[in-house]
């Protein structure tokens, strides 16, 4: 699903984002990528999404080099990735069935996809009595579940999560991270940054951690802290 060989991102500045990292990632797997602020985990979500090039290395999603990608082809490559915020990001002028809605239209789905698609979405993450509402009138939680619902609906085959959590409180946490572990249970991929200690504790799933650009642990069933 996902191939990192050696990557190396070196940035205008001479910073360096990631040093010679390399690891794999299954169909149907559900992985943490935690460290600290600069370790390279930006710079990891940035390759995979074609926002960036690595200095050297190979970056591989579906069984494509993506840093090979040519610029006409990133925006089909990108169909197959949805991206979760820890800030939600959306349209406050429109409905949380429009929200979603229009990613579909985006990648240019008829009306009649659009209209069997957004419902089924919004059923799985719970509000399907939400459709007419707008953003601000959901709690945090809420708005989040329609982050997640936009970031299904086209059916991609991964799903990266940039601190999902982040702006919830324990309760709605749990309850968004629930969620999330029903969405892989269906076979959908999930990578997910987080500096969550207890989430990615309480979940056991494998953890991938990076410091200063390097990949210095990378666990089956791990715990955020390993000195804890």
């Amino acid at each position: 699903m996902i191939d990192f060989d050696n990557v190396t991102v070196v940035y205008k500045n001479n910073v360096t984002g990631l040093d010679k990292v390399s690891f794999h990632i299954d169909k149907g797997e559900f992985v943490f990528l935690v460290g600290k602020t600069g370790a390279g985990k930006s710079s990891a979500i940035k390759l995979l999404t074609a926002e960036i090039k690595p200095l050297s290395g190979d970056v591989w999603l579906d069984g494509v080099n993506v840093n090979k990608l040519k610029n006409r082809k990133i925006p089909f490559h990108r169909r197959k990735i949805g991206v979760v915020f820890q800030d939600f990001r959306l349209l406050r002028d429109k409905t949380v069935y429009e929200n979603v809605a229009l990613a579909m239209e985006i990648v240019g789905a008829s009306k009649k996809q659009i209209r069997t698609e957004v419902p089924n979405i919004l059923r799985l993450v719970g509000l399907s009595q939400k459709t007419r509402e707008y953003p601000s009138s959901l709690s945090g939680g809420e708005q989040q579940r329609v982050g997640i619902a936009r970031a299904l609906v086209n059916r991609p085959s991964l799903i990266i999560a940039d601190e999902p959590t982040g702006n919830l409180d324990s309760v709605t946490a749990t309850s968004i991270m629930e969620l999330f572990e029903e969405i892989n249970r269906q076979g959908t991929t999930i990578l997910m940054v987080t500096h969550s200690e207890k989430i990615v504790n309480d979940m056991n799933k494998r953890v991938i951690e990076l410091d200063h650009g390097m990949l210095i642990r990378d666990d089956k069933k791990g715990v955020y802290n390993i000195e804890n």
